[in-house]
């Protein structure tokens, strides 16, 4: 049975008029057109929707429950169109975003929460893997978005550049140098680096050699098959040093000092950037992308 939407508002009109000819006048249609659309209607379903008198009309019981579900009907066709609406402005519907295992663990929550309180009808399902198993995802599509720490050197696809982070030295606060505000690469030539062998812990070794290998001396640095979170435990302890992200500064180790290490060229700095595919039109994605042009979030040592 196809049932006309003019002839669900017809009876939902009268039935608020009370009168076949002010429903017709509020939805600017002629009486006799508006008494042909009940009446078809009642043809189909085999039901008297309409007590009929000279003073006017008056719902039976079968068009009191049929204006009823036809006022639903309609809520939930209004409800259809914004959601769609919603979705084609990428402000409604599934955003899939991977984050490197490295990725600054403040920054992420913070674009998160940031982008669910702009646009809470946005699901976002967030996947946290190595960088190359990222880029694995986003050609396959089990992944809208991936940040990943460094330049995308593995990524053929779009990218755009975001957060630039200071490496900063974990130092136990009983070691010399954490009464220092700064510190400088050649003072940390003779001590011993703890690093985890998880993500970035390749990127942070390389960084290390750069700065304090020469001829015949290689700095001393230890790899564990351990979290970040472990390292600085040991870091606590007093035995080691690392090196980190400035946004691990806000990791609470009461007995762990984070320290801005500089060179003759300041600061050391890594970036982080967003990758996607340029054929992936999901809106929420574009919305999201907008975000992350518009919002960046600096970390402030303390």
């Amino acid at each position: 049975m196809n049932l006309d939407l003019g002839s669900l508002r017809s009876v939902i009109a009268a039935a608020e008029h009370g009168s076949f000819r002010q429903a017709a006048a509020a939805l600017n249609l002629k009486q006799s057109a508006l008494s042909r659309r009940v009446r078809h209607l009642e043809d189909q379903v085999g039901v008297s929707l309409f007590e009929r008198s000279s003073g006017g009309v008056r719902l039976t019981p079968a068009g009191a429950s049929m204006a009823q579900a036809a006022r639903r009907l309609f809520e939930e066709i209004d409800d259809m169109i914004k959601a769609s609406q919603l979705a084609d402005r990428g402000e409604a519907g599934v955003l899939k975003v991977g984050f490197g295992t490295a990725v600054s663990t403040s920054k992420v929550r913070t674009l998160i929460s940031d982008h669910i309180r702009s646009y809470p009808e946005v699901a976002m399902q967030v996947t946290e893997r190595s960088p190359a198993q990222l880029i694995t995802a986003l050609g396959s599509g089990d992944v809208d978005i991936a940040i990943i720490v460094g330049e995308a050197r593995q990524h053929s696809g779009p990218s755009m550049s975001l957060w630039s982070e200071r490496i900063v030295a974990a130092l136990s606060s009983r070691h010399p140098l954490s009464n220092s505000e700064t510190i400088d690469w050649s003072d940390l030539k003779d001590e011993t680096f703890l690093l985890s062998q998880w993500d970035p812990g390749l990127d942070l070794r390389n960084l290390i050699l750069r700065k304090l290998a020469a001829p015949g001396d290689t700095p001393k640095i230890e790899t564990w098959d351990a979290s970040n979170e472990k390292v600085l435990g040991m870091v606590e302890a007093g035995l080691h040093v690392s090196v980190h992200f400035e946004s691990w500064t806000s990791l609470a180790y009461t007995g762990v000092r984070f320290r801005e290490i500089r060179d003759a060229s300041g600061p050391s700095h890594i970036t982080f950037t967003a990758c996607w595919e340029e054929q992936n039109r999901n809106p929420a994605l574009a919305r999201f992308l907008d975000t992350l042009r518009q919002t960046h979030h600096p970390t402030t040592l303390t």
